[in-house]
């Protein structure tokens, strides 16, 4: 059976390692030590986890993770909002980026000039991450 420390588990939760931790002492999942006293949780434990969380909407504010592994974090420099499409530029020290998204998306991100953010890049497209 597989077993994850806490900050595997946080990881893949979508939370800090001080949340997994504090639910963990909380009892709301059980863990136990391996050879060198870490404490680790069983598969199936972070599973049932991960389901109770994602129904309940339970993680913590923190980005959540991804598999665009060509990350730029940087300063949103122009927002530029059509009817439906947008715009947007983000300065990732020598690299501008530029990346064309939904009006929503930009909305629900709450983009704005000066704000930080990190262009992630996988293939041909730019996905934001609010920071």
């Amino acid at each position: 059976m597989q077993s994850y420390t806490i900050g595997q588990a946080a990881r893949l939760l979508g939370v800090s390692p001080d949340t997994a931790r504090r639910w963990a002492d909380a009892g709301r999942v059980a863990t136990h030590r391996d050879e060198n006293g870490r404490r680790l949780i069983a598969g199936r434990d972070l599973a049932v986890l991960a389901v109770e969380t994602g129904q309940s909407g339970g993680g913590d504010d923190e980005p959540s993770y991804t598999t665009a592994r060509n990350a730029f974090p940087g300063i949103v420099t122009a927002v530029k909002l059509g009817d439906v499409a947008a715009q947007v530029e983000i300065q990732a020290g020598p690299h501008r980026l530029v990346s064309l998204l939904t009006r929503e998306a930009v909305e629900e991100l709450g983009l704005e000039v000066g704000m930080r953010a990190t262009a992630r890049v996988k293939s041909t497209n730019v996905h934001i991450d609010r920071v």
